[in-house]
């Protein structure tokens, strides 16, 4: 079954196989799955081409998904940093925008991640 260009796992119920659209998590699937009228805890493989035509119908009709939610997000975040907004300027420099504190547990966002103590640190002058 392809969804919006999507493979969809076949041995996996509807309800989970949706997630793997992005744009789709499970609340989003459920209600789709809802409005379908398709029990959720169906396999992918069980549905004949009318419950899938009837997902792809409401998925084009409703929401925005795939590529088309990454172009408006990626619009967001440089609306963002043109306006020289808080968050904005988080993005330009790679820091957490959402108020995670940075003096420590932020070296994922950053790109110093360390596999044992001490080997990723990052050296500084002495003056």
């Amino acid at each position: 079954m392809r969804v919006a260009g999507i493979n969809i796992p076949d041995d996996k119920q509807v309800q989970i196989a949706l997630t793997y659209v992005y744009g789709v998590g499970s609340t989003r699937a459920k209600k789709i799955l809802k409005e379908a009228g398709i029990d959720f805890i169906k396999r992918a493989k069980d549905l004949d081409q009318a419950e899938v035509n009837k997902i792809k119908e409401i998925i084009d009709r409703d929401y925005k998904i795939e590529g088309e939610l990454r172009q408006v997000i990626k619009q967001n975040i440089g609306m963002l940093k043109e306006m020289g907004a808080y968050r904005g300027t988080r993005h330009m420099r790679g820091l957490p925008a959402r108020g995670q504190r940075t003096k420590t547990n932020n070296r994922t966002v950053r790109g110093n991640t360390r596999k044992t103590a001490g080997s990723g640190k990052r050296k500084v002058e002495l003056k």
